[in-house]
């Protein structure tokens, strides 16, 4: 019997609701917004008959069905089938027997991608995409300033219905971000649905080396010392790049400080803690729990910023954004404003597997330091104030909520 050596567990927290895939980066992976942490040094063998499922017995009770389809389409499909493609359609509609969209299995090339993705540096296109997963629209939250898309005129807000003229309506996103991904100085024509103009547009988009601006900062105030440090995301870059813009602003004499979380998908679990810890006080910042009950935490020593902090949300801050956003709140450390957070709550784990493919499977919930699981439900702001879309409305009360304390 075949062995699975997994060599190394990536531990992934991901975006996951009924309506919203998001993609941290559109070639920054194959994956919809993972939080990522790693098991350092684990080695697990399993095989197949010391671990028996209820999976493992219906793929046996399948195996002659599965025969004998694969015999009919070979006598009546209309076109020539690629047994490679056949066989990976088997396997990725195993996991999807599990009707939860998070729960993937990668082929080889499509797992390299994946692992690449978490660098924070790639060659692509640079922006970020989310799709619906009712609808299967992937629309773009946002190209890269001066990126590749951001330079051949892709807008926020563009929903790609074409990928080199080939429909992508009913794709997922995982595949599309695939056949965007490519080498540098290769073009890419996207067809992208306006909705600001109400029409479609071609895109032409050469591809090359993006370098992920995870972190922007700037004195907001300086009358009342007031610093702005805005997260795009947390990858594996993130928490150095955050480092160097708090001691930048605190050379500048920032005392204050407004953490802008809106639109951040999530990224590195593992970033997230890291920059968490530089934050916060001795205490847990979050915990898993898997199926068995079995509870992993990981926390703060005794290090913090000493100043006041708000920290902005909005609907599409998720993941890794609401362990930042939750952690804050339940420590007390902070202010929220903004709107009620994505609500993503759930943990998975990527395995790789010998032939150089891998499974991702959820296993475990995730609760801020109070115990509170936000999936499905997001972190509630304690001052709720919506966009209005002319003026930030929302940085404005993040500013009055700082200026009164």
């Amino acid at each position: 019997m075949e062995k699975i050596n997994v060599k190394k567990i990536n531990k992934k927290i991901e975006k996951k609701k009924t309506k919203t895939k998001f993609v941290p980066g559109f070639l920054l992976g194959m994956f919809a917004m993972l939080v990522l942490g790693v098991a350092v040094g684990v080695g697990l063998h399993f095989s197949q008959d010391s671990v028996k499922t209820d999976a493992t017995y219906a793929v046996d009770k399948a195996e002659s069905k599965i025969k004998s389809l694969e015999a009919l389409i070979n006598l009546k499909y209309l076109k020539n089938v690629d047994q490679e493609d056949l066989e990976n359609g088997l396997y990725k509609g195993l996991l999807e027997g599990l009707g939860d969209p998070y729960s993937v299995y990668y082929t080889k090339e499509e797992y390299t991608k994946l692992m690449e993705s978490t660098s924070g540096e790639y060659c692509g296109i640079g922006a970020y995409v989310s799709q619906n997963t009712e609808t299967k629209v992937i629309t773009i939250t946002k190209a890269f300033k001066n990126g590749p898309a951001d330079k051949a005129g892709v807008k926020d807000g563009d929903v790609i219905t074409k990928v080199d003229g080939k429909d992508v309506s009913s794709e997922d996103v995982d595949k599309v971000v695939s056949m965007m991904k490519g080498d540098k100085g290769t073009k890419v024509k996207l067809t992208v649905y306006r909705q600001s103009v109400k029409k479609y547009v071609d895109v032409t988009i050469t591809r090359g080396e993006v370098k992920v601006p995870t972190v922007a900062h700037k004195m907001l105030d300086k009358k009342n010392k007031i610093g702005y440090i805005q997260i795009s995301e947390f990858d594996t870059v993130t928490a150095n790049q955050f480092s160097s813009a708090l001691s930048s602003l605190k050379k500048q004499g920032m005392k204050k400080v407004i953490f802008d979380l809106r639109n951040n998908p999530g990224g590195s679990y593992e970033g997230v803690c890291k920059i968490l810890d530089e934050i916060l006080p001795e205490g847990t910042i979050v915990y898993t729990k898997d199926k068995y009950g079995n509870e992993e935490k990981q926390t703060s020593d005794a290090k913090c910023l000493d100043m006041q902090i708000v920290v902005l949300q909005n609907k599409n801050s998720a993941s890794a954004s609401e362990i930042f956003a939750g952690a804050i709140q339940d420590f007390g450390a902070g202010t929220i404003v903004g709107t009620q957070s994505f609500g993503k709550g759930i943990v998975q784990q990527i395995i790789p597997l010998t032939d150089g493919s891998a499974v991702k499977i959820t296993i475990e919930d995730y609760y801020t330091p109070s115990g509170k699981n936000i999936h499905g439900k997001g972190i509630t702001p304690d001052v709720k104030i919506e966009a209005n879309g002319k003026t930030d409305v929302q940085l404005n009360k993040a500013l009055e909520v700082l200026k009164k304390k």
